[in-house]
């Protein structure tokens, strides 16, 4: 049994910050075995990802399903501008409201480990 890859630090861009938190908790502890994630800040708002992502300099970087696609394309460039090599993901919108926070866990423990190993 190999060592769990990381750390991967993680940066999350939600108007929910303590959901954010318990949310990536979860996903962090489900693939404990496999990897080290580090949820290292949340940005509520988008004018705060470009600071977030200069001072924590994060390699993973999630947008919740609150924000619209070009919304998440817009964090996901800013975080690129600042960390070219960032991996990105964006929750689909509307995910969190229409089935809850056990389907954002869900989605994020299959989407992750695609991510984190690519």
């Amino acid at each position: 049994m190999s060592a769990p890859k990381g750390p991967f630090h993680l940066v999350s861009v939600n108007t929910a910050p303590e959901r954010a938190k318990r949310l990536i908790g979860r996903v962090a502890e489900a693939l404990s075995d496999r990897y080290t994630i580090i949820h290292v800040d949340n940005c509520e708002k988008i004018d705060e990802v470009e600071d977030k992502v200069k001072r924590h300099n994060p390699d993973v970087l999630f947008s919740a399903s609150m924000w619209s696609a070009e919304e998440a394309q817009q964090i996901h460039q800013i975080a690129r501008s600042v960390r070219p090599d960032i991996k990105l993901h964006a929750i689909p919108q509307g995910l969190q409201v229409e089935r809850g926070p056990d389907a954002i866990v869900e989605h994020l423990l299959e989407k992750v480990p695609v991510l984190l190993d690519s």
